[in-house]
């Protein structure tokens, strides 16, 4: 190798970029010298981003021709004796005009200078700038017969190429464009045979064993990496112990394989000497990482405290940490859990700069590069974030303030994703609404002061594997002012509002597709299309000493059902905030009704008392209807006109101090009570004439005096 110190302006002689190997091989040959007469060669340029590739022909010549040549070459000129001169078949030179001096002049085809019938050989040099590492010539050979070296070490290793410094074809826009989480195309369902072979790989005595034993079912770069990435992530677990007491710990890598164990150092030196060892490029990378013991909006300073590693692979740097794929550690630091994380293998470099920020910042692999003040400010969107299918996140800063005592969130995904949050570790103090692409959330803190937000989510699709809700976002609150105003009842259960999932669930097309419905006179009424054959159960909520036991709850709320339209009427009992609760079971189902979705009512009128609608019984069909009265409380000693809409029947009666019947008129069964005389009033049915026996249906409570 030929190490220079810089590749500089191009001579007569050389090639521009364009004229590669392609244009070598395929010129024609032509002889330029006597026999015994030696060349300095042709020099073919080939851009990088940190090299230029000279190809030069070497000519092995008998003893006896140096020194008759010797004469020869002190009478040619600097200029005759390099890139600038051609030979002219006798042995002279003759000028040529220069090709330029930049590396993107256009093409000249000037055939190549080769040898005569002596055995000669092919020589690759490379010219780096001064401040960049070489790298290692695969093959070198030396003349007929000559042994072939390739580089390998005492072991059988190819000896791998230095890593060279990323260059502009390795660099990702940022911010990420939410094409991919990873850097490169990889197919994971075409990986399993390789994972699961990675995984049962038993080496422990070496590491070169063990390379070679992973490397048997690998035959891409890729697949390679692959396996050296899903042994480590399954067979090195982290030290906590050695984090505590570093002096005693050893990051080499023959030490890290034989303990079984190591922090993050270890794992990337390990991670890198598997790939050299495997002929893969491989840097080990440090930085300062959102890690463990990380807290929201704090700053890095002084030394680095996190290391992991590029890879390059199809002409490109690519990024991963083996340490954050094995598993974590708990809150206290002291016991260690393997839990395979694959958003950590080739990760997307604009995703992979939320919690990593190497010490290089070229290693970020991002155009434009972040600063560490922006790696602080920013948001931190853990694995979790992006693997469930989240997009995006507002605010994208870690610190929300109050605006007159709310705080506003919202996150974006791509499919239907279940969320919840937590305000200092409970759920009562906030709003939030799903979205068909994500979620809305208003926080109200009770109290001034900074808190803690925590998101969670989880896939919507019962048949997921792991159906628990995993933190996605923290962020902290500073709250300046409390709004008294916003105060929840401790039955609300977020998220609130309908959504995608109560039109799973059956109820479509809302009539108040808002999660607060306002009243003023204490009355609402809400519409839905049922699209599944159901049964609905409704019931009200509130909070304070004028909370409702669970009979009245459901009274308060009365249903009509007309085909597949069904319309809540609801009666609050005085002013305040409510839950309205909504269940649904399939009417085939003998089980319990499952909740679905739920509505804040408010109403801040003090003078609003309406009283519960009539009771019901089982005889009371779903399809029956009350036009009136409405309310369940009717007034003493008047007469009160009833209208019923109901079919199937053969007579129906009004049982008070007396007993009144009601008359069929176009489908309703109408007719008038008085209620003097008694407490009750009960509405009867006789369903079949030849039946002697009535059925309650409706019961009324009526008025003392």
């Amino acid at each position: 190798m030929v190490q220079l110190a810089g590749p500089g302006p191009r001579g007569a002689g050389a090639r521009s970029p364009c004229q590669g190997w392609a244009a070598l091989a395929a010129a024609p040959r032509r002889q330029h010298r006597r026999p015994g007469h030696a060349l300095m060669g042709t020099m073919d340029f080939k851009t990088d981003a940190s090299a230029v590739t000279i190809n030069l022909l070497l000519i092995v010549r008998p003893e006896e021709a140096a020194s008759k040549e010797k004469g020869q070459r002190e009478g040619q000129t600097e200029g005759g004796r390099g890139a600038g001169s051609k030979g002219d078949g006798n042995g002279n030179s003759r000028s040529q005009p220069p090709q330029g001096t930049g590396l993107n002049d256009p093409c000249e085809q000037t055939p190549p200078i080769t040898a005569g019938p002596d055995k000669g050989t092919q020589v690759t040099v490379e010219i780096h700038h001064e401040d960049t590492t070489p790298q290692l010539i695969k093959r070198l050979s030396l003349g007929k017969g000559s042994q072939r070296l390739r580089g390998h070490d005492n072991k059988g290793f190819q000896k791998t190429e230095a890593p060279r410094p990323p260059g502009a074809k390795d660099l990702h826009a940022y911010p990420w464009d939410k094409s991919s989480l990873k850097s490169m195309p990889v197919d994971l369902q075409q990986l399993k045979k390789l994972d699961a072979y990675a995984l049962k790989v038993n080496v422990t005595n070496s590491v070169e064993e063990l390379v070679k034993a992973l490397l048997k079912q690998a035959r891409t770069d890729l697949e390679k990496v692959r396996a050296i990435w899903m042994w480590i992530c399954h067979h090195i677990e982290y030290d906590v112990v050695g984090y505590h007491n570093k002096s005693q710990l050893s990051s080499k890598p023959r030490d890290v394989l034989q303990m079984g164990k190591s922090i993050c150092e270890g794992y990337a030196e390990l991670f890198e000497h598997m790939c050299s060892l495997a002929g893969i490029q491989c840097k080990k990378l440090s930085g300062h990482a959102k890690g463990h013991g990380y807290k929201t909006g704090q700053t890095f300073t002084g030394d680095s405290d996190h290391a992991w590693n590029a890879v390059y692979l199809e002409g490109r740097w690519h990024l991963l940490d083996s340490t954050w794929g094995s598993g974590s550690v708990d809150d206290s630091f002291t016991k260690f859990t393997y839990r395979y994380n694959e958003f950590y293998f080739l990760t997307h470099p604009a995703l992979f700069i939320n919690n990593h920020f190497p010490d290089n910042s070229n290693w970020q692999l991002l155009k434009p590069t972040l600063t560490l003040k922006e790696f602080e400010n920013n948001m931190l969107h853990n694995s979790n974030f992006y693997t469930l299918g989240l997009l995006a996140a507002r605010p994208d800063t870690p610190i929300i303030r109050t605006v007159n005592g709310k705080a506003s969130v919202s996150v974006d995904c791509r499919s239907g994703t279940l969320f919840m949050f937590k305000l200092k570790g409970t759920d009562e103090h906030g709003l939030m609404t799903l979205k068909r692409h994500g979620m809305e959330l208003d926080i109200y803190p009770e109290k001034t002061g900074s808190h803690k937000l925590e998101i969670f989510a989880k896939p919507s699709k019962a048949e997921a594997a792991d159906d628990v809700y995993k933190c996605v976002l923290e962020y902290v609150v500073e709250c300046e002012s409390v709004d008294r105003a916003m105060r929840f009842p401790k039955e609300l259960h977020q998220p609130v509002g309908p959504s995608w999932f109560s039109e799973r669930q059956g109820f479509l097309r809302p009539s108040h597709s808002q999660p607060v419905l306002h009243t003023n006179d204490g009355r609402c009424c809400l519409t839905f299309t049922l699209s599944k054959d159901i049964s609905v159960l409704t019931s009200l909520h509130t909070d304070g000493s004028s909370s409702l036991s669970e009979d009245m709850g459901r009274r308060h709320v009365l249903q009509i059902h007309r085909r597949n339209q069904i319309e809540l009427k609801v009666h609050l009992p005085h002013a305040g905030n409510f839950v309205l609760k909504i269940y649904s079971k399939k009417k085939s189902d003998p089980g319990n009704y499952d909740y679905i979705f739920n509505y804040l009512i408010r109403c801040l009128n003090t003078e609003v008392k309406w009283p519960a609608f009539p009771q019901s019984y089982s005889k009371w069909l779903q399809d029956y209807e009350i036009l009136e009265p409405l309310s369940g409380l009717l007034p003493a000693n008047r007469n009160v006109q009833f209208k019923l809409k109901m079919h199937g029947v053969a007579k129906v009666l009004v049982q008070a101090e007396n007993t009144y019947p009601l008359t069929q008129n176009k489908g309703c069964w109408e007719g008038t009570c008085n209620t003097s005389g008694c407490r009750e009033v009960f509405v009867m049915v006789h369903e079949n004439a030849n039946h002697s026996f009535y059925s309650h249906v409706l019961k009324y409570e009526v008025e003392t005096q």
